[in-house]
């Protein structure tokens, strides 16, 4: 582990010096040490210094943002030279875009942990253009999606399949019905999830294949927002049917499926393209496998 780096990340991350030593348990003097290394190593400046606070230079941001990677590095090496002698214990680092990661991996998460106790897992919950990012600079082990992504550096298997209905408000015109045509849906106010997200990918994928264009269209952030936007009346939404059980059984929902033509996607999880991965890694996707047999 690359000490001096480590030191210049913390210090980037607390803005202080004397918070950094704090953290990492050294004396402020070892901490300006580091620092100075650094700054005699790469000959440039790294933070701008008030009185009690730093701020990166240019220099330092290039840095932070690189050093955070090869931290990272060091950090699954580790993991992987472990792996060869020990039992799967330590931390798994998870990514998953929203409706999975919100709705569905908890509960796997229990299961998991119900066979391997000792491993640890780390959710972060992000959009799927996000969450790639994410994998792709080794910041998680795993990430889930439900979008699609091509890239040279990633492996990616469906591993179940999701369907996605209309969802409209109980009070809504269209609530007696259960099936609908997009003719039907022609001048409502569509309230739909943010570009990059793996939802809206597949709604602007299913409007493109039938040729629809909705007048007017609201951008959200979460699914809870999109369906209390809609219960309210605002609109109406496409979502995926695992994130609305409660609605419907409270009867605040209704869903609605497009008529001779169902919207389904694929759930999938995705890895870098390497032959090494941690043990943890290899037995949580094991176990994704066998649970959607």
């Amino acid at each position: 582990m690359d000490h001096s780096l480590m030191t210049f990340i913390t210090v980037a991350e607390k803005k202080n010096f004397t918070r950094a030593a704090e953290t990492l348990h050294l004396t402020q003097a070892a901490v300006t040490l580091a620092i100075q290394k650094l700054e005699k190593q790469y000959q440039v400046k790294l933070f701008d210094r008030t009185n009690k606070f730093v701020h990166l230079t240019r220099a330092g941001e290039i840095l932070y943002h690189h050093g955070k990677e090869i931290l990272f590095q060091y950090e699954r090496v580790e993991r992987l030279i472990d792996d060869l002698s020990n039992s799967a214990s330590g931390e798994i680092r998870i990514g998953s875009s929203y409706t999975f990661g919100e709705y569905i991996l908890p509960k796997l998460i229990a299961q998991f942990g119900q066979y391997y106790p000792k491993i640890t897992p780390d959710i972060s919950i992000r959009n799927t253009s996000r969450v790639i990012s994410q994998l792709l600079r080794g910041q998680l082990d795993l990430a889930i999606i439900e979008g699609e992504v091509e890239h040279a550096d990633v492996m990616i298997k469906p591993f179940a399949k999701d369907e996605m209905v209309v969802i409209v408000s109980a009070y809504h015109p269209l609530s007696t019905k259960n099936e609908v045509t997009l003719d039907d849906l022609a001048n409502e106010t569509w309230i739909i999830r943010e570009g990059g997200s793996g939802t809206r990918q597949r709604i602007d994928q299913f409007f493109k294949e039938e040729g629809f264009s909705p007048i007017k269209t609201r951008d959200f952030g979460s699914s809870q927002i999109i369906k209390e936007s809609v219960e309210a009346g605002l609109g109406v939404s496409i979502v995926s049917t695992v994130i609305i059980q409660k609605e419907i059984e409270l009867g605040t929902i209704k869903a609605l499926r497009i008529k001779d033509n169902p919207i389904v996607r694929s759930f999938s999880y995705v890895m870098q393209q390497t032959s090494f991965h941690p043990k943890s890694t290899k037995l949580f996707v094991e176990f994704l496998d066998t649970y959607y047999e």
